[in-house]
C-alpha cells in the first residue's frame, strides 16, 4: 500500500520576553505532534533567546524589537524556504492550546479552505468582558476599513496554506498585522474559515507589560487608516 504523503506543518511563534514559559509551550506544541517550530525572538530584553534555545527547535533573533507582525513574518519566510505547505502562527505566552492545531490544518487538508482563522469569540467563556469588548470593536474597524467581517480580527492564531502565504503581502510590523491579513484574504479572494479556539487566560498572560492595550489599540487603528 502506498502512503499519502502528508503535508509539511510548521509552527511560527513570534516571542517578546518570555523567558519564564517559551519552554513549556514548545513542549506543549512537541506533545501535540508537531516537530517543526519556528520560534523567533523579537529582540527580547530578558533570557528568551537563551530559553528558546534550550527547545531544540528552529529559533530566530531579531537585533530589535520590531513587533509582532515582523516576527510573524519573519518566522513564516523561514517556513517557506524550509518547504512548508502549511503555516501555524500562534502566540508565545501559552494562551492558545496546541491541541486546536489539528482541526485548523485538517480544513486546509481537505482543501476546504486557504485560511482558517481561531477565533475566541464563538465560545468566549472565561474571556474577560472588557476583552471582549475591545475585540468586538476591533472586528467593527477591520470590516469598515477593510469590508470583510471576522468574528476575532486580533486572533493571532491562525493557519495558512502555501497559496495563502505565497499571496498574502503585508506592509506594517506591530499589532496591526493580523488585521492586515484580514484586508489581504479579501483582496486575493481567499477561501476562509474560522473555527472555535480554547484561549487559557493566566496571571501571566494577563498582566504582560507588552500585551494589548487601549494606547497599543488606537496606535493599530491609525496605522491600519494609513496602510489602507
Amino acid at each position: 500500500m502506498i502512503k499519502s504523503i502528508q503535508p509539511k506543518v510548521f509552527i511560527v511563534i513570534p516571542v517578546y520576553n518570555e523567558a519564564s514559559v517559551i519552554l513549556d509551550t514548545a513542549k506543549e506544541i512537541e506533545n501535540a505532534g508537531y516537530d517543526n517550530v519556528i520560534i523567533i525572538d523579537d529582540g527580547s530584553t530578558d533570557n528568551t533567546y537563551n530559553q528558546a534555545k534550550k527547545t531544540g527547535k528552529i529559533v530566530l533573533q531579531l537585533a530589535l524589537n520590531r513587533g509582532k507582525g515582523a516576527a510573524v513574518k519573519t518566522g513564516i519566510e523561514a517556513a517557506k524556504i524550509l518547504g512548508a505547505d502549511i503555516v501555524v502562527t500562534m502566540d508565545g505566552d501559552g494562551q492558545h492550546d496546541p491541541n486546536d492545531i489539528e482541526k485548523m490544518i485538517n480544513l486546509i487538508k481537505k482543501g476546504k479552505c486557504d485560511v482558517v482563522l481561531g477565533t475566541r469569540l464563538q465560545n468566549p467563556e472565561g474571556m474577560p468582558k472588557y476583552k471582549i469588548l475591545a475585540n468586538y470593536i476591533g472586528n467593527f474597524f477591520t470590516w469598515l476599513i477593510y469590508g470583510l467581517w471576522v468574528t476575532d480580527s486580533q486572533s493571532g492564531f491562525r493557519a495558512y496554506s502555501k497559496k495563502a502565504f505565497d499571496l498574502i503581502d503585508t506592509q506594517t510590523d506591530r499589532y496591526e498585522y493580523d488585521s492586515e491579513v484580514i484586508r489581504e484574504i479579501g483582496r486575493h479572494n481567499l477561501e476562509y474559515k474560522e473555527v472555535p479556539i480554547k484561549v487559557r487566560y493566566t496571571d501571566y498572560s494577563m498582566n504582560k507589560a507588552n500585551k494589548q492595550s487601549i494606547k497599543n489599540g488606537i496606535k493599530t487603528l491609525i496605522k491600519m487608516l494609513i496602510s489602507s
